[in-house]
């Protein structure tokens, strides 16, 4: 951005003592605090330059400067994030590994660990299941008008679906209709399976009981086979109330009223989190989101993927966040996820 060697370092020091205190930092805070080597009033008249240029504001006549946005998205881009501390390396892992955990139930935990250690609020997508591949599936007879159909799919991921069925169906063509699903769709995505069902069905040789139930499946594939309801909904672990806090939210009955409609509203997360530029890490500051409702926000997000299961973990706060710390902590979440769904 055309920062002088003294601007960048200025500005450094400004958004960690800003972030640090919540209070505007001024030059000669600035000057005790770090060893910029320069005096109070070259501080003072950077301070100035870089207030003309849009990464400070005043938010009251006589008071120091605040980070912009602009501000933070200079820091962020310029950031070197460290690993995270040992000790919050084996939290996550000793809240994530867990053998043949489902992916549900890990996402919620990855989420609520980054939320307890970074103090802001969990955010979690569940994977997208349409790529995902059909490993094996389970028919089970669990009354006489209803079967339990269990698919596992790649990644460690397991859905579980009632069938209705006709009244007194044999278990015999219960397990026949199975063995010819399991042979037909094995190896499949779910997407694949739910547009060449019908197709791969055509031919299949069956005694009355197991055509009966093959047409179930056939004229039922969209609604069996598909992204089951909710599963790509925002996870938002956290409570608002610690958000409610922080002295951004305090003192801003507006800001308040938003942060408690975000929490109480999963639409607005969602479509924020479907507007990310593409893998890997992102970080979106206050304005930079689409929606003004989260001008107040910064929101900071991974994707994991192992395979075809991809999803996205993070934490939402106040743009006024420790980013050193969020970023590595989320990129190691992100990483760790990986790992453990392979």
């Amino acid at each position: 951005m055309n920062l002088t060697e003294r601007e960048r370092k200025v500005l450094e020091a400004v958004i960690e003592s800003y972030v640090a205190t919540a209070e505007p930092a001024g030059s000669r805070t600035i000057a005790r605090k770090f060893p910029l080597g320069v005096s109070a009033a070259t501080i003072r008249n950077t301070m100035s330059d870089l207030e003309d240029r849009g990464y400070l504001f005043h938010p009251h006549a006589s008071a120091g400067r605040v980070p912009t946005d602009l501000a933070y998205r200079v820091y962020v881009d310029q950031l070197v994030p460290p690993r995270p501390t040992t000790s919050d390396v084996e939290a996550l892992r000793r809240e994530l590994d867990g053998e043949h955990t489902p992916i549900e139930a890990l996402l919620k935990k990855a989420a609520q660990v980054l939320g307890v250690l970074t103090q802001e609020l969990g955010i979690a997508v569940g994977p997208s299941l349409d790529a995902a591949v059909l490993e094996r599936l389970e028919l089970i007879k669990v009354s006489h008008e209803r079967l339990l159909l269990v698919l596992a799919l790649s990644g460690g991921v397991a859905r579980t679906i009632f069938v209705e069925v006709a009244n007194g169906l044999p278990q015999e063509a219960v397990a026949g209709v199975g063995a010819v699903l399991n042979d037909r769709l094995t190896g499949l995505t779910l997407r694949e399976i739910r547009t060449t069902l019908r197709a791969r069905l055509r031919d299949t040789a069956a005694v009355s009981g197991e055509s009966e139930l093959l047409n179930i499946f056939i004229e039922e594939a969209e609604q069996l086979f598909d992204q089951p309801a909710g599963q790509e909904d925002v996870v938002l672990l956290g409570s608002a109330q610690m958000l409610a806090e922080q002295p951004e939210f305090s003192g801003s009955n507006e800001r308040m009223r938003n942060l408690l409609e975000l929490t109480e509203r999963r639409d607005l997360l969602r479509q924020a989190l479907r507007s990310r530029p593409g893998a890997g890490l992102t970080v979106s500051i206050g304005g930079e989101h689409a929606d003004p409702r989260l001008s107040a926000f910064t929101i900071v997000t991974a994707s994991y993927q192992q395979g075809q299961i991809a999803g996205v973990i993070g934490v939402m706060g106040p743009t006024r966040m420790p980013y050193q710390k969020i970023v590595a902590l989320v990129e190691h979440t992100s990483q760790l996820m990986g790992d453990l769904l392979r």
